[in-house]
């Protein structure tokens, strides 16, 4: 079952280049707020990289929020098939951040059971 793991953060860097079909899923306002939430070194503005946490966590849109409704809305994903698709999503993005070896890779692959300790 997908799990969102302490200290990664990999969702944080929202590099537009990296996310070519952002257009394809947000609004034109929601593409534009991503966009103003974009630092110049491609990380989120409200991600605190030193406590690796987000600043905005309550309030944050509706694009940050793993949860069913927002899923299908988006991507158009049946809520049964929501744990497979954002497991698939989160080591695609830890990958890219942090890479396999990483310890941000070894948590959430533990985390969501596809490793022992």
């Amino acid at each position: 079952m997908w799990k969102c793991v302490k200290n990664c953060g990999a969702c944080c860097h929202l590099d537009p280049t990296a996310r070519p079909e952002l257009d394809t899923y947000l609004s034109e306002a929601e593409l534009a707020q991503y966009l103003s939430m974009v630092g110049e070194d491609g990380w989120c503005i409200n991600f605190d990289r030193h406590n690796r946490t987000c600043q905005i966590y309550d309030t944050r849109p509706r694009f940050c929020r793993v949860e069913a409704s927002v899923f299908k809305d988006m991507y158009g994903i049946e809520p049964e098939e929501l744990d497979e698709f954002a497991i698939d999503c989160c080591q695609e993005q830890i990958a890219d951040v942090y890479g396999e070896d990483s310890r941000e890779w070894h948590d959430f692959n533990q985390a969501v059971g596809l490793v022992q300790q």
